[in-house]
């Protein structure tokens, strides 16, 4: 990294760290690092923070070798966001350097409206030891949250060896990693996603009665996909307030099970039912179905177009 402002600090500051039992890593085939399509991604995202932190006067050259102490990454934060966090500006030392990654990432995946761990591909090790696979994931992040319009090379796939400690040993296995998405797939699904808003933009149009004839035929939808559990709903503005039908709902709809101890089950407070209905919202969104301008504090709130987006949703894709 050149910049007119700070004098490159150079340190041998990789921290290896045993693996701990159950932990996975990834690491990129190096077949895969000559890549084209990896090559075209990674010169993208380095003219994208250059021309970001032009006015910085900070110039990285590499992926690899630029991002591990924070500096970059603090600065890109201060840029696109606007937040100014109170730390100092060069990290010298290893543990310096961490703790500096710690409260700008801890920033970042809060402005990039990250709240469940298992859908965030990099973490403060990962960037402090330069691993590829994960700046490339975070910058990608924060490219498509940030500047959603910036042209970055489609489909862009990778082959990376997993690798998992257990306490039998070490087993790994190889898989395909998507580090962008198909432009044109992503774009016909933004189209069919603006198509299906619009629909429910003109249901909550329809008069009272005729409303009243969705909320019944979703309600007959719901209950018939909670008989098995031995539940009823009777009343859809309130009983999916607290999270605990959603979730129930969800669970029932998508095959799988939510185990009792991610949720509040008898919910008394607000943040208890606007914890369930968060999870289930992020549950919804691992499955694919995407819900946008869905606040979980209106649902929680009762908010009746809140609650039957969510519903017409889930009654759409499972009808």
């Amino acid at each position: 990294m050149d910049s007119d402002k700070f004098e490159p600090y150079k340190e041998d500051h990789t921290v290896e760290v045993q693996p701990a039992i159950g932990e996975k890593r990834k690491v990129i085939q190096p077949t895969y690092l000559k890549d084209p399509q990896l090559a075209k991604l990674k010169e993208a995202l380095v003219d994208w923070i250059n021309r970001t932190l032009k006015s910085e006067h900070i110039v990285i050259q590499s992926l690899e070798e630029d991002l591990y102490d924070g500096l970059v990454f603090h600065h890109l934060l201060s840029r696109l966001t606007g937040v100014h966090l109170d730390i100092g500006e060069m990290a010298l030392t290893s543990t310096a350097q961490i703790c500096k990654l710690e409260a700008v990432l801890k920033e970042l995946d809060l402005r990039l409206g990250l709240k469940d761990s298992s859908r965030i591909r990099w973490d403060v090790q990962l960037i402090h030891n330069k691993d590829l696979l994960a700046s490339i994931h975070l910058l990608v992040a924060m490219v498509r949250h940030f500047q959603p319009d910036l042209d970055l090379p489609s489909s862009v796939k990778v082959e990376v060896v997993v690798v998992e400690v257990s306490r039998s040993g070490i087993k790994s296995h190889v898989q395909m990693e998507d580090l962008t998405e198909d432009r044109r797939a992503a774009a016909s699904d933004s189209h069919s996603r603006a198509e299906r808003e619009e629909a429910f933009d003109e249901l909550l149009k329809l008069e009272d009665h005729e409303l009243s004839n969705v909320k019944e035929v979703i309600l007959q939808f719901v209950n018939q996909n909670m008989l098995t559990l031995g539940l009823q709903v009777s009343n859809v503005d309130r009983q999916f307030s607290d999270g605990v039908i959603l979730l129930l709902l969800i669970g029932q709809l998508e095959g799988f099970f939510v185990p009792l101890s991610y949720f509040n089950l008898n919910p008394v407070t607000h943040s208890e039912m606007l914890h369930n209905v968060t999870l289930a919202l992020d549950l919804l969104q691992d499955t694919g179905l995407q819900l946008s301008h869905v606040d979980p504090n209106d649902i929680v709130s009762q908010d009746i177009s809140a609650t039957l987006k969510v519903l017409h949703a889930l009654f759409r894709k499972h009808k």
